[in-house]
């Protein structure tokens, strides 16, 4: 029987083999095309985005310096490293740092600055495992915490807890900042929230590490205290709940920092602390070995292939894109200046064409990307999530989400409400929400209104979101929203019997136009952490690559999806 099947199946084989096999090779699935550099439009977009990441270079230079000239001479008078050179000498030599908010707390208490919020925070490879790293920054108001600042630290445990990170703290604060305390102690997310987080982390076997390289006062001595393990270095580190101003006042005892809550009291009497450290050098050292004691192993959910640079330049997004965030640009030539090899298996590509969804790869991890191309139809909604389709897929292939958000929202119209916009919408933004697989956001233009909830905004808990210098973010645009509130005031004057002028309208929309656009700024939005970071859309790639990586050592859990109303 067996020979006689091999024998009937024996000329379609041979036939088989004698044609060429046109469609197995990957070349098809490649996207892009090469721009007109010479265009006048491109040349415009070009020069606006690069003045736009040069402002943004130049930003990043005066938040990394960080406190005043003289606070920083002080600070290393001590012997003591600047925070960032403490997270270098951590990391792995030649190792990339993913700096988080970098701009947080930017023009956020007046004249009074704060660069990074007073903390540095970002995920970097110690001994070989990627952790989150917290700097306290005791250059800036002496590394106390600005409600910024807690913020700030809340988001770093938000981000270790949902991708299971090791914590690293390098701890040199003076507590919280007490002409702020109304703003940053009592609440659920305030300043013990720090302490309840290290505690459910420690539950779930992600390692606490503490490293007490300056002052650690108050409510902050249980940063280390709360650490599954800790350092201190000498005469440099002190650990107290109340320091000796509060004791003499409270008790009239007189005693110093070091007699108080030193290395040598806390590592021979009190027994606090765990490793004893000569200098900061010796103390990152020693938390380096820590690690390597973690027994830890990364373990994929998901197959990684050998990774693929893009056919085409990543600075020629500058051109692509521009900051005129009127003019549309196709996404999917975005797409291509971001995935292996742009290459890019496209699901649905001729339905539901405002939205662009497909498979690629990113560094040789999988990802499935959604990217608009204009405002959300219901046929757009329905391809990215009813029935079997495309954000459903991903969660049932163990593939992270990447968003490309530019959306001025979902479409709006009588037809559109009859054609029930408002339940494709609904639907998109369960499975958004229910989807556990990672989802990774990130602003490339505007994000309006619903569909920031569509495309995953910052309340629909991606692993991470950045923004690109141009974008924008609010209700709606400023035009729009003035045009709806002139409409209510001019319909209410008519009903008084009242005249609205042309100039009433203009001296009512200026103003709301000028607020909405400061609002919507990019930095307006890092400063209150509503997003991860403001980078430069050149560097979307490696940005990726490193936040997907992160992701990724975090089982991913099954989706249970809700009621989807048909």
């Amino acid at each position: 029987m067996w020979a006689a099947l091999r024998s009937a199946l024996q000329p379609w084989a041979c036939a088989a083999a004698s044609r060429p096999r046109t469609y197995h090779g990957d070349a098809v699935t490649s996207l892009g095309s090469r721009p007109d550099a010479g265009s006048a439009m491109y040349q415009e977009n070009y020069e606006q985005m690069k003045a736009l990441v040069s402002q943004l270079r130049e930003r990043a230079k005066l938040v990394q310096r960080g406190g005043s000239e003289k606070a920083r001479a002080l600070h290393t008078s001590r012997g003591k490293l600047l925070p960032r050179e403490r997270i270098d000498s951590l990391i792995d030599p030649g190792s990339p740092f993913l700096e988080l908010s970098q701009f947080a707390g930017y023009q956020l208490y007046g004249d009074e600055e704060v660069p990074a919020g007073g903390i540095i925070t970002g995920i970097g490879r110690v001994s070989g495992v990627e952790c989150m790293i917290v700097a306290n920054d005791a250059t800036v108001k002496g590394g106390t915490y600005y409600p910024v600042t807690v913020k700030k630290h809340l988001r770093a445990q938000e981000i270790a807890l949902q991708n299971r990170l090791p914590c690293i703290y390098l701890v040199d604060s003076g507590g919280a900042n007490l002409p702020r305390q109304a703003d940053g102690f009592a609440d659920r997310d305030h300043f013990g929230r720090i302490f309840y987080n290290q505690a459910i982390m420690s539950s779930k076997n992600i390692t606490q590490i503490a490293v007490v390289m300056g002052s650690c006062t108050a409510g902050g001595a249980y940063v280390p205290a709360m650490a599954d393990e800790n350092i201190i270095v000498r005469k440099q580190g002190t650990i107290f709940l109340a320091g000796p101003p509060l004791v003499k006042a409270a008790t009239g005892e007189e005693v110093s920092a070091e007699e108080l809550g030193g290395a040598d009291l806390h590592c021979r009497k009190s027994g606090v602390t765990d490793h004893y450290a000569l200098d900061d050098h010796h103390a990152l050292h020693l938390a380096r070995k820590i690690v390597r004691s973690l027994n830890y192993q990364k373990k994929l959910d998901v197959t990684v292939e050998p990774s693929e640079e893009p056919l085409f330049p990543a600075d020629e997004l500058y051109g692509i894109v521009g900051a005129n965030l009127k003019r549309s640009f196709d996404v999917r030539e975005v797409i291509a200046r971001i995935v292996d090899g742009s290459k890019f298996n496209e699901f649905k590509a001729m339905y539901g064409d405002t939205l662009v969804t497909g498979f690629a790869r990113i560094f040789g991890y999988p990802v499935g990307v959604i990217g608009n191309n204009g405002v959300l139809f219901s046929e757009s909604a329905k391809k990215a999530s009813t029935g079997t389709h495309f954000i459903q897929l991903c969660c049932q292939r163990n593939i992270p989400l990447l968003f490309l958000q530019n959306i001025t929202g979902f479409m709006v119209g009588r037809d559109y409400e009859a054609e029930g916009i408002a339940k494709d919408g609904a639907k998109m933004v369960t499975a958004v929400a229910c989807a556990k697989v990672p989802k990774i956001t990130i602003i490339i233009g505007g994000s309006y209104g619903a569909g920031n909830y569509g495309m995953c905004g910052r309340a629909y808990s991606p692993r991470f979101l950045y923004m690109w210098p141009n974008a924008r973010i609010s209700v709606m645009g400023g035009e729009q929203a003035a045009n709806v509130l002139a409409t209510v005031a001019k319909d209410q004057r008519a009903r008084e019997g009242k005249q609205f002028s042309s100039a009433d309208e203009a001296a009512l929309k200026e103003p709301i136009i000028k607020r909405f656009e400061e609002e919507g700024n990019p930095y307006y939005s890092s400063a209150r952490l509503w997003d991860d970071g403001i980078i430069d859309p050149a560097d979307t790639r490696l940005v990726l690559g490193l936040s997907i990586s992160v992701a990724l050592n975090a089982p991913i859990q099954k989706t249970d999806f809700g009621i989807l109303r048909m």
